[in-house]
């Protein structure tokens, strides 16, 4: 089978397609033949040796895959041959919150283990998941890490409700699930980009305001105008070090500050003063367990969500799509085809 590997060493540049066996399902196991897989801000990170130095190679990339069942190993009842599933990103993660020792995180697709950037993936039968019906292969590929992610840190986690005020953070793949679900969910939408352009393409989607944090660096203070001097009830925090002290000004007394990305760093110098004086919680959002993937897929038919594509590659152009996924100016998904 034709499978997709980083090899010899880190960089898109060792992105080699290749041949490996077909693997067989072994118990508890089942066999997926890949259609579609579409990319995340890890797997470059992981492509490029920054997630983890020390990842064994060669690696089969890609943390979000959908295909079809063709095989089950002995004791599957969970799913059967024919069905229509995506892989969970993390492996062995059935309900939150998880192992306390946090061994279910050993086994993520992508890395450490190998991902779904290959013909034929195998899976464990707990971690995988029927998808919505409406939705094509392409589709539906980009709900395990940036729409479970979206769902664990306003619904699964945050707790969101009709009315909240929810502050969306730049369009890529988790901040267009997280304005897709807050809006389908009856929550007042703010959106931050450097992009006027990007700014009204969110705005048609059913945001209320934006914010373009290039003209407004202080957009902290231009939340807490727009909401009466009250804050946002929750902030998806995708920037990191360089955008978290603006949450914390942005966010209301209580509020909830999801933090999920480091695109413009990992460390920073916070004022803990107001998280203190103003109750406000910080939580790490780390994707999200099996359930919370499948409450997902039940609002994204509910409501009919679409996902935002902005590009499809085929598998012979892997490469290039993960280097148009690293020039930064996609607005949704960037996905591959197996066709």
């Amino acid at each position: 089978m034709r499978v997709v590997e980083i090899r010899g060493s880190f960089g898109i540049e060792n992105l080699v397609e290749t041949e490996r066996p077909e693997p067989v399902p072994g118990p508890g196991e089942v066999a997926v033949k890949v259609s579609a897989a579409s990319l995340n801000f890890r797997d470059l990170l992981m492509v490029r040796g920054h997630y983890n130095p020390r990842q064994p190679l060669p690696l089969i990339p890609l943390s979000d895959g959908v295909g079809e069942v063709i095989g089950v190993g002995r004791n599957v009842r969970r799913v059967q041959i024919g069905d229509r599933v995506a892989g969970c990103f993390v492996q062995d993660f059935v309900v939150r919150p998880g192992p306390r020792d946090g061994s279910h995180l050993r086994r993520t697709l992508g890395g450490p283990i190998d991902g779904m950037l290959a013909e034929v993936a195998v899976l464990s039968a707990h971690g995988v998941v029927k998808v919505p019906e409406h939705l094509s292969d392409v589709d539906a590929a980009t709900l395990p890490c940036a729409g479970v992610t979206a769902w664990s840190a306003l619904v699964g986690q945050g707790g969101m409700q009709a009315g909240d005020v929810v502050v969306v953070q730049g369009t890529g793949g988790v901040s267009l699930f997280a304005l897709q679900i807050a809006q389908a969910l009856g929550a007042f939408v703010i959106v931050t980009s450097s992009s006027d352009a990007k700014l009204e393409r969110a705005l048609a989607m059913g945001a209320h305001e934006g914010i373009n944090y290039v003209k407004t660096p202080e957009w902290g203070k231009e939340v807490k105008r727009l909401t009466d001097r009250l804050g946002a009830d929750h902030i998806v925090e995708v920037g990191g070090g360089g955008t978290l002290q603006q949450s914390i000004k942005a966010v209301r007394r209580g509020g909830h500050i999801s933090v999920i990305g480091v695109l413009s760093g990992g460390r920073a110098e916070v004022n803990v003063t107001p998280i203190l004086m103003g109750n406000i919680r910080l939580q790490g959002v780390f994707v999200g367990s099996r359930t919370e993937f499948q409450d997902l897929n039940e609002a994204v038919t509910r409501h009919k969500i679409e996902p935002i594509v902005d590009r499809v590659f085929p598998f012979s152009e892997a490469r290039e799509a993960f280097e148009y996924f690293a020039e930064g100016n996609h607005f949704g998904k960037v996905c591959i085809s197996f066709d």
